[in-house]
């Protein structure tokens, strides 16, 4: 049975360590905010953004003129998977389920005979990953110096994916990240970004309503060749921004499950130290009682 002295200093660690998680659980709901405001209000650029090039792509999917970055190299051979996870840990299971996905993902195309390449956007994903592929890393990339996360490093990322595109590295590209719906869930995402996946639209999209033609002047095809590599730039910051509202998120519970469970072991350890000094009060007066009637 441990003595009173290590049950006190039993007491006071747990009690220090759930100063700090409750410390964290503050930070990180403050920096949540700020994170889940940025985030929310990127999806909406998002989205219209990849609307407009799925309106300019529906007559050229799949044709002779389409860009290589709308119709791809023709070929699916070299897989390239871009996985964004955080640089800290403490956030429960944000950056292992991003980097499972991503893993998963690579098993699934390398048993069908695919060529997989990864860059890791965050510590936390090249740790993981490197344990299992490191000869297929390829690129790597810190976060830390870059929080709040901002545009230009998004194009860092996506200008890099891009000349890698270009110099026939790959055939095709998708990026990791987590989706944020809530405080409590985020969902571990796999998006194609090369070949880009766009929103099919009909034709009453097309037409705002109407049976209107529409013409496009630059062609389909010029406007294309700008758009599209400002989308790419536009689904990373996406991806980054999600990541950071779920991380935050990811973080906000588990510190606030640890300290919860630091509290309820306070209790527990409180108790049995109550119990053992309890119990060595009483074997001291009965030894006094006992050694009084012996004389």
């Amino acid at each position: 049975m441990p003595s009173l002295k290590d049950l006190r200093n039993r007491i006071t660690s747990v009690k220090a360590t759930q100063k700090i998680t409750k410390a964290m659980q503050m930070v990180a709901a403050a920096k949540l905010r700020r994170a889940q405001n940025a985030a929310e209000n990127g999806r909406p650029y998002a989205e219209k953004m990849a609307q407009v090039l799925g309106n300019l792509a529906g007559n050229l999917i799949g044709g002779v003129g389409a860009p290589r970055l709308l119709s791809g190299t023709g070929a699916d051979r070299v897989h390239l998977l871009v996985v964004c996870t955080g640089d800290r840990g403490l956030a429960g299971a944000f950056n292992s389920s991003i980097a499972r996905l991503a893993r998963d993902h690579a098993n699934r195309l390398m048993a069908e005979g695919k060529t997989v390449k990864i860059m890791t956007v965050g510590k936390k994903g090249l740790d993981v990953l490197r344990r299992q592929f490191r000869d297929q890393i390829i690129a790597s990339r810190d976060i830390r110096g870059n929080k709040p996360v901002d545009y230009p490093f998004a194009a860092e990322i996506a200008d890099d994916i891009l000349a890698r595109f270009e110099a026939g590295e790959f055939d095709v590209a998708t990026l990791f990240y987590s989706e944020f719906r809530s405080v409590i869930s985020q969902i571990p995402t796999a998006q194609k970004i090369i070949p880009a996946e766009l929103p099919q639209t009909d034709g009453a999209a097309k037409g705002a309503g109407s049976d209107a033609a529409m013409e496009f002047e630059p062609s389909e095809e010029t406007i294309l060749e700008t758009l599209l590599p400002k989308n790419l730039t536009v689904q990373v910051f996406r991806a980054l921004l999600e990541n950071a509202a779920s991380e935050q998120g990811a973080r906000m519970s588990a510190m606030d499950s640890a300290t919860r469970n630091a509290g309820e072991m306070i209790k527990k350890q409180t108790l049995i130290y109550n119990r053992t000094r309890q119990a060595m009060i009483t074997k001291e007066l009965i030894e006094i009682i006992s050694g009084a009637e012996a004389l």
